[in-house]
């Protein structure tokens, strides 16, 4: 088993959260909400107005999002799911937990992988950095389903 944070589409609520809940892909286990311990450009970009961590520690902010316990095919339905190596990158990052449902307490903190890019256009790295992403937030930029493009 592996943590996973998730900080955009895969989050409850959000479009392709419903792949989460799938057993055909294995298990998925919410456990908590956390923030990136590390501030990291979280940004709206491309044609699909798609969330993307850029793979820049240090620069932006601590993201907020949810901590999974995925299976090993789990795991590598995410891989495939997101484009990984190509799009993304699946990398460890430490996530500080806000809220645990289990063992973990507020405060601690936990090696999870997480899905970011260091391959994006240049532009990216000047569009406005986000803390949190909602696909219908203020910020106007509404995400556009794999299945409507």
């Amino acid at each position: 088993m592996a943590h996973v944070f998730v900080y955009g589409t895969l989050k409850r609520g959000q479009p392709n959260h419903k792949v989460m809940l799938d057993g055909a892909h294995g298990s998925a286990v919410f456990r908590g909400r956390g923030r990136t311990a590390e501030p990291y450009p979280l940004v709206i970009a491309g044609e699909y107005n798609i969330p993307r961590l850029l793979q820049l520690p240090g620069r932006g902010r601590c993201v907020a999002g949810e901590i999974y316990e995925v299976d090993e095919k789990m795991l590598r339905f995410l891989d495939d799911f997101e484009g990984c190596p190509d799009l993304y990158q699946r990398t460890a990052v430490r996530v500080r937990v806000l809220e645990w449902e289990g063992g973990a307490r507020p405060g601690d903190s936990l090696r999870c992988f997480v899905y970011s890019t260091a391959t994006y256009a240049p532009e990216w790295v000047h569009l406005p950095y986000h803390d949190s992403y909602d696909s219908e937030g203020a910020h106007g930029l509404r995400y556009h389903p794999r299945e409507a493009r």
